[in-house]
């Protein structure tokens, strides 16, 4: 395995090294550890820890990389990409602040930061809701629309050289349906 030591190995497969608890027991710790039995842990086998390591590896690079490029070539985060692609595909380029918060799973005080940096940039701009003042639309600028169309041939070109030309049309698709289910069992309720 690339760089995952033996003790990680054995740590996710249930193997871990004697601890500290085992071998200085206390009378009542013990008493209180018997009172409430803990369901048994499912530990990984070997091979689901591989393939589950391969995808900690690429949810921890993938981002990096797509963040990595778009800096280089269009002095944009992957996060304010995002942003101003969202609003190019709203309707007259205008999202409420507390949906585009959902939309990009960023808190809306992270939104806020990111937008007022985007606004002194000249690429988006804030103005109270018409229809209900209580809420603020961010809104695409000309300029902010511009700089995404800019950006996106080469966000794209490195999007299909890391994902969409190494697998297959089958491999995609069934990328796609098992990142859907995977998404289906994560709780996002929280997030704002």
């Amino acid at each position: 395995m690339d760089g995952i030591g033996a003790e990680t190995r054995r740590a996710w497969c249930g193997k871990s090294l004697e601890s500290s608890s085992d071998r200085y027991s206390d009378p009542m710790t013990e008493a209180a550890r018997r009172g409430t039995e803990e369901p048994p842990v499912n530990w990984l086998t070997a091979a689901e820890l591989d393939s589950w390591l391969s995808v900690v590896r690429l949810i921890t690079w993938l981002p990096w990389s797509i963040d990595q490029q778009l800096q280089r070539d269009s002095n944009l985060g992957m996060v304010e990409y995002q942003v101003l692609a969202m609003l190019s595909e709203s309707p007259q380029r205008t999202m409420r602040m507390s949906s585009l918060a959902e939309i990009t799973n960023a808190s809306l005080s992270r939104l806020s930061h990111l937008v007022k940096r985007l606004e002194q940039r000249g690429l988006v701009r804030r103005e109270p809701d018409p229809t209900d003042g209580r809420f603020t639309n961010a809104i695409l600028t000309d300029t902010g629309f511009q700089t995404l169309a800019e950006a996106a041939p080469g966000h794209v070109a490195h999007v299909r050289s890391l994902i969409i030309d190494v697998l297959s049309p089958e491999q995609l698709r069934r990328l796609g349906r098992d990142a859907d289910r995977i998404m289906s069992r994560i709780d996002t309720s929280g997030i704002n």
